[in-house]
């Protein structure tokens, strides 16, 4: 009998498998089909199926106050910015490589949450982001050969991300998460809709319809996998099995593509999962002496 942990941890290392299936499925057709006519076309897709579950659950209806309408929209055109500077970057990098930059994700929406909202960040969660930072340096290794345009599109991506986590923890509770993602997919539809139109359009092959296809479910997999770890097993437990992503991302990008990165991006990598994982254990702690603190004073009020 599983616990709730290991339930948890599963459907976590689910959703990282079906997030990192769907970059290799785009990258497939890396060079074979524009961006932009993939993109929209994975939209529509990705929009029905929210579409569907955000009616079934109840979620789709008008009524968002002012304040979150902002909110949502500012969310989605980060969205639509980092879809398009990641993909890019996927495009024209070893998967591996993205995926390790995009696992300091946690540490710069950490930093930036303490930077621009004035969240605590004690010197050994600052420590954790510093040495995950130097970790992203050896990924990308700025001024030797190895460092690109695409390796700052991957960058960008990570800026763009952080500020459509910031904008998610400021939407309130009044409006429900499923219509904030339905709204951010239809963002992305309308706006990867316009760009597509600039550029020349390919037939959908068979392969190129089934990559598409691939990746739209893979999407949609990842996201519901997604929501329902939240719903079981310790954040502090499960949270550190995001990382398994970067092992997909590394057997994938061998298997798939005949990528293998080279040793200093490997040592980079596993100095930013390291750090993450220290960092996500280190806010646990600190969440469970809150929470003693919290019954303590309770039970001396009593």
């Amino acid at each position: 009998m599983l616990t709730d942990n290991m339930r948890g941890a599963l459907l976590m290392m689910a959703s990282m498998a079906a997030f990192t299936m769907n970059d290799a499925f785009m990258k497939t057709l890396a060079g074979d089909m524009p961006l932009f006519q993939l993109i929209f076309l994975r939209s529509i897709l990705t929009t029905l199926a929210i579409g569907t579950m955000a009616w079934y659950v109840g979620a789709l209806h008008l009524r968002i106050p002012p304040r979150d309408r902002k909110l949502i929209v500012i969310r989605a055109v980060a969205e639509i910015g980092s879809a398009y500077f990641f993909l890019t970057a996927l495009y024209n990098m070893p998967l591996a490589n993205v995926s390790a930059i995009m696992q300091s994700l946690p540490l710069v929406v950490t930093l930036a949450a303490a930077l621009f909202f004035g969240e605590a960040l004690g010197w050994r969660r600052m420590t954790a982001i510093l040495v995950g930072l130097c970790g992203v340096l050896l990924i990308v290794r700025p001024g030797t050969e190895g460092f690109t345009i695409f390796s700052v599109y991957a960058l960008i991506a990570v800026a763009c991300v952080t500020v459509r986590d910031l904008v998610t923890r400021r939407v309130s509770g009044a409006t429900h998460s499923m219509m904030v993602t339905f709204i951010t997919s239809l963002g992305l539809l309308i706006a990867f809709g316009f760009a597509s139109m600039s550029v020349d359009w390919v037939p959908l092959t068979l392969h190129r319809a089934s990559m598409t296809l691939g990746a739209g479910v893979m999407v949609v997999f990842g996201y519901v996998f997604s929501v329902m770890v939240m719903r079981v097993g310790e954040i502090s437990f499960v949270a550190p099995f995001r990382y398994t992503g970067l092992i997909w991302a590394l057997v994938l990008g061998w298997l798939v593509f005949g990528d293998w990165p080279v040793p200093l991006t490997l040592v980079g990598a596993v100095i930013v999962v390291g750090s993450g994982v220290f960092m996500i254990y280190r806010e646990g702690q600190l969440k469970r002496r809150i929470a003693t603190e919290a019954k303590l004073r309770t039970g001396i009020g009593d």
